[in-house]
């Protein structure tokens, strides 16, 4: 990268196959997007019927003629089987397993909406992999991951749903998701608005393309998060990388930092860049799931644990390096030994194993060209350009292909989106995805709800008596059109 920009590569536990590459540009445009978490169900347990239906590998060519068993999952103790509703999961880049049990809105409306849940596996993730276990082996396998491909498996299943369950013939379907599975959930509305009357779509960043949006605006939001948590936190953030950097350029720096992290493994001088990845990422997953109360996701957190971080960060700015990142290696502990007992922090660990890290790198690599860049002062990261060259030469490198940077926008409609009907589009006030999501109403039926002290799809976890207004506001909004859209499709479908 030209200029004063530099970026610093991507943790390693990320590279399952890759390992001889060097993944530089693919850094920023993964962070954050890899680490999209559900906490565990903590309210009460869920039951379902697990189910596999046989799907076209290609649905948009004749070739390849082959098919495969798509995982999906259901409840109906509460519908109601004469034509009642059916919320259909658009399932995201993991296990459907994890999110179905961690989605407790739709478990917390079921009930009341008399609704059939269905939770569908994307294809390439989980059990539902087209090539079984040489999906991932080669270029020409993973071909057919597509999100075109995944929305005709979500309507061809919709569809086969209504013809072979009895009752279910005009059941209105309204698509539900949050994050990657928000973003399905829009776009199988938009895109198939004969399969399902409306969406929720929680958290997606469906504008997070090429020329929608600034690609710094990411990183500002998780800086501002923890700028508004305590006086100095997100300065000090700032501060501790030219620390990191000072301090690693001797023997003795290292073994300090090694030490006073409480690292696993002692740092080396090539692994600098590794560790300040490891601590940007750690920075980006507190801003996403920082709620309200105490949950168990990625890691075992306090509620609103970026103030929690803030308060080991609240020192003068001119201290010195140790003893501002003492209070960085204490803040980070925060996340990663909250509850103290992890004998030691790896700096190859941050999320969870529950998504599918290989598809999402793929995806990415192709037509999920997702920029983001930092500045070093309207953010407190190093300064970080983004290089769309770089980057395809890197994904060229890992795969064989090359991203096509506008094509989000060409398929779905970029910020054009005025025709269609019936979304509701949530975004979180403390929630970096905020960014590329819609935050303005476009139209009476093109609905933005704002939930300002909300982090990632807040509001599609189970209710919680430590919810703020501001969620438990959203979901009744969010009930009001569900059941707007619900009676006004009635026995039409």
């Amino acid at each position: 990268m030209q200029g004063p920009f530099k970026s610093v590569s991507l943790p390693w536990v990320l590279l399952i196959f890759i390992v001889v590459f060097h993944v530089e540009a693919l850094k920023p445009h993964l962070l954050g997007r890899r680490s999209v978490a559900r906490t565990s169900s903590q309210h009460r347990s869920v039951s379902y019927k697990t189910l596999y239906f046989d799907q076209q590998i290609d649905h948009f060519g004749f070739l390849e003629d082959g098919m495969f068993k798509q995982k999906y999952l259901v409840n109906d103790q509460h519908w109601h089987k004469n034509n009642g509703p059916i919320l259909f999961y658009t399932g995201n880049e993991g296990d459907i397993t994890w999110f179905c049990n961690n989605t407790g809105f739709m478990w917390d409306i079921a009930e009341e909406l008399g609704a059939m849940l269905v939770f569908a596996e994307h294809r390439y993730y989980g059990e539902s992999m087209p090539f079984k276990n040489e999906s991932y082996s080669n270029a020409k396998y993973l071909n057919y991951l597509t999100s075109e491909q995944a929305l005709a498996d979500f309507a061809v299943l919709i569809k086969s749903l209504k013809t072979s369950l009895p009752g279910a013939q005009n059941s209105p379907v309204i698509a539900i998701g949050g994050s990657y599975g928000g973003m399905l959930a829009a776009w199988l509305r938009m895109k198939y608005p004969h399969v399902v009357i409306g969406a929720l779509a929680a958290s997606a960043p469906i504008w997070q393309f090429t020329d929608m949006v600034p690609c710094g605006d990411f990183y500002k939001i998780v800086s501002q998060d923890f700028a508004n948590s305590g006086i100095n936190c997100s300065k000090n953030i700032r501060r501790s990388w030219t620390a990191i950097n000072s301090m690693s350029s001797t023997a003795e720096g290292l073994q300090w930092l090694s030490q006073e992290f409480g690292l696993c493994s002692p740092l080396q001088e090539e692994d600098i860049n590794d560790f300040k990845a490891w601590l940007q990422e750690t920075w980006v997953n507190l801003a996403m799931v920082d709620y309200p109360y105490e949950a168990n996701f990625l890691q075992y957190l306090p509620r609103w644990p970026v103030k929690v971080v803030c308060t080991y960060l609240q020192f003068d700015t001119d201290v010195s390096d140790k003893q501002l990142l003492h209070g960085i290696s204490q803040a980070v502990r925060v996340y990663y030994n909250y509850t103290g007992s992890a004998a030691c922090l790896n700096v190859s660990e941050t999320a969870t194993g529950s998504l599918g890290i290989r598809g999402w790198f793929y995806q990415s690599c192709t037509e999920m060209v997702m920029p983001m860049c930092t500045d070093g002062f309207q953010d407190m990261f190093e300064p970080m350009a983004w290089n769309f060259q770089a980057f395809s030469d890197e994904c060229y490198a890992l795969f064989g292909v090359r991203p096509r940077e506008d094509w989000a926008g060409t398929v779905y409609g970029g910020k054009n989106i005025s025709a269609h009907s019936n979304i509701i589009f949530s975004n979180g006030g403390l929630d970096p995805w905020m960014s590329g999501g819609v935050t303005k109403s476009v139209s009476d039926s093109l609905v933005a709800i704002l939930i300002p002290d909300g982090a990632h799809h807040l509001d599609l976890r189970f209710k919680n008596e430590d919810d703020p207004q501001s969620v438990v506001f959203a979901r009744k909004l969010e009930v009001k059109y569900l059941k707007q859209w619900i009676k006004q499709n009635a026995g039409a479908q």
